[in-house]
């Protein structure tokens, strides 16, 4: 095999090591941390993201590896260059990431000033306070999902409820308007019936 072809071979494996690598550090980052999975710093500007999204997008593009796991690696980058454009999501994030930074703080008595936040051993704990906080808020959010599904269900029970009340009254009153005739006809066929006996009687005494 010439050298050139060996090169050749040995970049691909190289490039497929790459790949692999980048999928496999994706699935094992906190998933909910669209800055982790993009491997980005909050603070950063949208064109860094789309830059970073690009770049890693198109090592671990599912079209361009043979990795079973790319597209659920590809996936969560997508979700997470998505997270991050979106100016409210963004912001939900910051404020996660800075209340995380908030409560490492406070639990190693620390604070802004000290040098041990400089340390790795605090960026530590604050990545792992900062999935807890991320989980809390995602708990929170689907707890309060899960309670306004039950209001709105109760209020379209309640809904229901009213509106087969009107359907009934306005089933009532159409019966009662369709019989009007017949009741009217009746009333008046007592009524002749009744002058029909008066008037016999009437006879009947002058007789």
């Amino acid at each position: 095999m010439a050298d050139d072809d060996v090169l050749a071979e040995l970049e691909a494996v190289g490039k497929e090591y790459d790949k692999d690598a980048e999928i496999e550090r994706i699935l094992g980052v906190f998933r909910l941390d669209a800055y982790a999975v993009l491997e980005l710093q909050p603070g950063v500007p949208d064109s860094d993201i789309k830059k970073t999204y690009r770049v890693k997008s198109l090592l671990i593009h599912p079209d361009k590896t043979k990795n079973p796991r790319a597209p659920d690696a590809f996936d969560r980058l997508k979700k997470a260059q998505t997270e991050l454009l979106d100016e409210k999501l963004r912001e939900k994030l910051d404020e996660a990431i800075a209340d995380a930074r908030m409560l490492t703080m406070r639990d190693l008595k620390l604070t802004k000033d000290d040098e041990e936040v400089k340390s790795e051993e605090f960026a530590k704990a604050w990545r792992e306070k900062t999935k807890w906080v991320i989980m809390d808020n995602e708990q929170r959010r689907q707890r309060q999902m899960k309670a306004q599904m039950r209001e709105e269900g109760r209020q379209q029970r309640k809904d229901d409820e009213e509106i087969a009340e009107r359907k009934r009254k306005r089933e009532h009153e159409d019966n009662w308007e369709k019989t009007r005739d017949t009741r009217i006809n009746s009333w008046r066929d007592f009524q002749k019936g009744a002058d029909g006996k008066k008037k016999k009687k009437k006879v009947k005494a002058l007789g």
